[in-house]
């Protein structure tokens, strides 16, 4: 529609009940990508009929709740600018990265803009969605939705063809973070129907409501921080760990862990193991691999003490996140916080059963003896007390210390090294993390296990990879502990 006192054309879009050749309402044919950029190309004909100085495109289902947009936008001076919109993860209507394909390419400097580490008005080979085309300049005539540019390489996409011919035509597109502007819902996974879209887009319509000025509310969920524990060299699980808390809509914060650290290292950290150590399934000491991963995590609840963090969340590099684990985290947070739970950590246990339920929080229960440093949350005050426990000196697995911590651990011998066991544990339930692999299975590796033990840089130690059995509460396959664990094959 035209809007003579601005001189500027608005469009948004309709379509068609149905398509020949459309396989259901999130299918996408070929035809139905046609009529859309025939109907935004009829849209951008007719304002340069009318000598419109802009046109602005927004889709139906973006909100715009900024009333400055349109002449933020005009004051940028740019051919085709785009206002950053927000949604409930990380999603926005801008690219960073184009693969040879056309396709969304993850960068680095993705996220600092979404999460306005980086404001102003950025270049960008992407825009979409919700954006502003100045017809004033010259350059704007080439730009066209329809027909396809006769040199278009990618596949058939209203906003890669526009990309394209904005390319073809050296028009550099920008997208402005420099205030909050608006929402826009996430697209539909292939599981999910319209009425789960239709409901979290009216959730985050609630909270536009209530607060205009949201600054990306759930990207960091309830803490202060998330670590991702990560070793350098191991870049294969960094990116897919990067990826998939992308697609959740989660920042973390990387932490390096700690490689095997040779034996004048491990003294100058006056690391000592535990007396009379010895790992439940093959008997073996403490390896380098488990001294690293410890170090890893102390090296977190380090910071957390320094920078005084009140909460956060901690995940390994070999985690697989269950269906809404966000807004299921973010649920039991909440509810922790509205029962007054003075809680330490909560960890992403494996229990006997669900029994002894936290009064007042749901999904959360009093945990028995357990294995998993997978994900957990730790609080300011958890943190301190894992620490005064001086660990260090008294060294063995990571996630045999915690439930030494807790006081639940079967070897009394073990808890007697450690004089404060009041460390407030619970464990959600059903849980929210699991293992990517497990022991044995294929492209499992350890980083943990396969290194040499603690005292003797020569003596390599491994898995049996013949073994099937499966360590149901640790997730590792191995013959029968030592001593019993008290779980059972309760998978």
């Amino acid at each position: 529609m035209g809007l003579p006192m601005s001189g500027v054309g608005l469009w948004q879009p309709w379509r068609a009940n149905s398509y020949v050749d459309e396989m259901g309402p999130k299918h996408w044919p070929d035809s139905r990508f046609t009529h859309v950029m025939k109907l935004k190309q009829a849209a951008l004909r007719s304002a340069r009929a009318q000598w419109a100085d802009y046109i602005l495109f927004a889709d139906s289902d973006n909100l715009l709740t900024n009333p400055d947009v349109l002449t933020k936008l005009i004051a940028e001076n740019r051919t085709l600018v785009a206002p950053m919109l927000e949604s409930r993860t990380l999603y926005s209507n801008f690219w960073c990265g184009m693969s040879m394909q056309g396709y969304y390419k993850r960068t680095e400097e993705y996220i600092p803009i979404r999460n306005w580490k980086r404001t102003g008005c950025h270049a960008v080979p992407m825009i979409h969605s919700t954006m502003l085309l100045d017809l004033r300049r010259n350059s704007s005539k080439a730009l066209a939705f329809y027909p396809v540019h006769q040199t278009y390489p990618w596949a058939l996409d209203d906003i890669m063809v526009f990309s394209f011919s904005a390319r073809q035509a050296g028009v550099q597109m920008f997208v402005c973070n420099r205030e909050h502007y608006g929402y826009l819902p996430i697209p539909l996974s292939v599981q999910q129907t319209l009425d789960e879209e239709v409901e979290s887009f009216s959730h985050t319509l609630t909270e536009a409501m209530r607060d205009p000025q949201m600054a990306c509310h759930s990207v960091a969920l309830s803490f202060c921080q998330i670590y991702l524990i990560n070793l350098e060299r191991r870049e294969d699980r960094r990116e897919r760990m990067l990826r998939s808390l992308e697609v959740l809509g989660i920042e973390v914060t990387l932490s390096d862990a700690v490689d095997a650290l040779n034996s004048s290292q491990l003294q100058a950290l006056g690391i000592e193991m535990l007396p009379d150590y010895q790992d439940p399934y093959s008997g073996r000491v403490l390896t380098r691999g488990e001294v690293g991963c410890f170090l890893s995590h102390y090296n977190i609840w380090t910071q957390v003490v320094k920078q005084q963090q009140q909460q956060v969340l901690v995940l390994e590099d070999d985690v697989r996140f269950e269906l809404n684990f966000k807004s299921r985290l973010n649920t039991i947070m909440e509810d922790a916080k509205r029962a007054q739970l003075n809680w330490d950590l909560m960890l992403r246990l494996q229990v006997k059963r669900p029994e002894n339920w936290v009064k007042g929080v749901k999904n959360l229960v009093n945990p028995d003896y357990s294995y998993w440093t997978l994900g957990y949350a730790l609080s300011l005050q958890g943190a301190k007390k894992l620490l005064d426990a001086q660990p260090l000196s008294k060294m063995l697995p990571v996630d045999e210390f915690l439930p030494v911590m807790f006081n639940k651990h079967p070897k009394k011998e073990y808890m007697a090294h450690f004089e404060q066991r009041n460390l407030l544990a619970f464990s959600v339930e059903p849980l929210l993390l699991y293992p990517t692999h497990y022991t044995g299975e294929p492209g499992y590796t350890s980083d943990t296990e396969t290194s040499t033990i603690w005292d003797d840089e020569n003596k390599a130690t491994d898995w049996d990879r013949q073994l099937t059995h499966k360590k149901r509460n640790r997730g590792d396959a191995g013959p029968t502990p030592t001593w019993n664990r008290g779980h059972g094959d309760e998978l």
